[in-house]
């Protein structure tokens, strides 16, 4: 069989990529249908894994959660169940999959490196080389009242952090090399080089020696994951991450995204295969296009209850909304601009820094399309979907990843646990049809699926470089 051609460009077809994000609990999901199950416990976890895995997908994405989200000093509804710890549940998932990469979101601003790298590079190993961590940053003083430090960050000094956490925790991770290590593999027991595990790290955030006590994982080191859409952020992932878990879905908006965090690689000696794009995305399937639009349409209707709707509408009045009418218009009333009281711990309320603004914007939509607040808030929250049948959906993903809008997606059902079962059964077939996504997994590690060489691969490809350098000056 010859390899697929992209009948657009004549070029070769890239192969998709194709992830699944366990939903948690947020605006995604939809608690009303008969369909949907629990989010903490583990046959939800494990029905959802072992579906992406039946469909080959790359990774199994968890994010994180330090703190239940409030409006107007109360839990918010949509986040009552909480979330399990990331650790627990992803290495209980090891043990009932066999290839599927295991991605958790682990933040970088109230943990410490030692910790965080102990637990990769365990689950690495209890997974057989299937771990990957997406590192985030926290930006409020809220959820840092759940930690002894405290407080937060400004952005400038959170990615400071950031880029010494990780860089302390590759440190650790390459303490450990194999050209360095002699053991006696039936008995586990350690029989050589003194320097195996050893670490000093004198930084503005970390100081820290000893010994790492956890060998090098089948993957080196974890596959690295960064979410920041900042110019910050953009640039921690060109300098430091394999893959981006990104926003911009829309054909446009992907395509710029995708063009500039590529083009930051070269000024850190990578090439654009080094560094994955990944928007997330929803989807909604029916038997025809027309079907689809408007399950699609019930499906946001069920995502935006009237007191979600003003729940949302609150993150930028700054304001006690609750006796307007969510299907009346939008209030007269300006937006307090002062520091959010209403919402905290809502990462959306940092986008609205300029309320009034933001406000001004949303009124001359409403306006324009006669919306009430609870149709407007569904057009300002919808984030990309596929929509449509499974050969619309396929055709459509395949068009996004060859004109380098995206890498691929990783998937956000609206229903959990059995939400991606129908995209494994419809979609997955047509695209493995096209030549553009696997039959069966062709290796046993994360990075295998992903496409990205062992860490040490690079260390050795430099070291032979600055060897050949070395030379042609003498």
């Amino acid at each position: 069989m010859t390899d697929p051609t992209d009948p657009n460009t004549g070029k070769p077809s890239k192969q998709i990529h194709l992830a699944a994000h366990f939903p948690g609990v947020n605006n995604t999901t939809v608690w009303s249908d008969p369909r949907a199950g629990s989010h903490i416990e583990f046959d939800s976890f494990a029905h959802f894994a072992r579906t992406a895995e039946r469909a080959k997908f790359d990774f199994l994405f968890l994010a994180e959660g330090l703190r239940l989200r409030e409006q107007r000093g109360r839990i918010h509804d949509l986040d009552v169940v909480g979330r399990p710890d990331t650790f627990t549940v992803l290495s209980a998932l090891a043990a009932v999959t066999d290839r599927l990469g295991l991605t958790g979101t682990i933040n970088s601003t109230f943990n410490e490196p030692y910790e965080v790298a102990r637990q990769f590079a365990t689950l690495d190993h209890l997974s057989g080389g299937r771990a990957a961590w997406n590192v985030v940053t926290s930006w409020d003083a809220f959820t840092g009242e759940n930690f002894r430090r405290g407080g937060f960050l400004p952005e400038d000094q959170r990615y400071s952090r950031a880029r010494e956490f990780l860089s302390t925790a590759t440190e650790l991770f390459d303490s450990w090399r194999g050209d360095e290590i002699v053991a006696d593999r039936e008995s586990g027991r350690f029989l050589g080089d003194a320097r195996a595990g050893a670490f000093a790290h004198r930084g503005r955030h970390f100081d820290i020696t000893g010994r790492f006590d956890v060998p090098r994982g089948p993957q080196g080191r974890p596959v690295i994951f960064q979410a920041g859409d900042s110019d910050e952020g953009r640039e921690f992932a060109a300098a430091a991450a394999d893959a981006v878990f990104s926003r911009h879905s829309t054909l446009e908006a992907g395509r710029a995204f995708f063009s500039d965090v590529k083009g930051r690689l070269a000024r850190y000696g990578r090439t654009p295969d080094q560094l994955l794009i990944l928007p997330a995305a929803t989807f909604v399937l029916g038997d025809t296009d027309a079907e689809a639009q408007e399950l699609a349409r019930e499906v946001r209707r069920r995502q935006v209850s009237g007191r979600t709707a003003l729940a949302h509408l609150e993150h930028v009045w700054n304001r006690d909304l609750s006796a307007y009418d969510p299907d009346g218009p939008l209030p007269d009333v300006d937006p307090d601009p002062g520091e959010n009281t209403v919402a905290r711990g809502r990462a959306d309320v940092r986008m609205f820094r300029d309320r009034l603004a933001v406000a001004r914007r949303w009124r001359e939509r409403a306006a324009a399309g006669k919306l009430s607040i609870r149709e407007l808030v569904i057009e300002v929250t919808g984030r990309q979907s596929f929509i449509g049948s499974p050969a619309t959906v396929a055709d459509t993903i395949d068009h996004f990843v060859q004109a380098d809008a995206a890498d691929g997606f990783i998937l956000v059902p609206h229903l959990t646990p059995g939400g991606l079962d129908e995209f494994a059964d419809t979609v997955v077939p047509l695209l493995q049809e096209r030549g553009v996504f696997r039959h069966d997994y062709t290796g046993t590690t994360l990075r295998d699926h992903l496409g990205l060489a062992h860490p040490d691969a690079h260390r050795d490809a430099r070291a032979e470089a600055d060897g050949e350098n070395r030379r042609a000056a003498s």
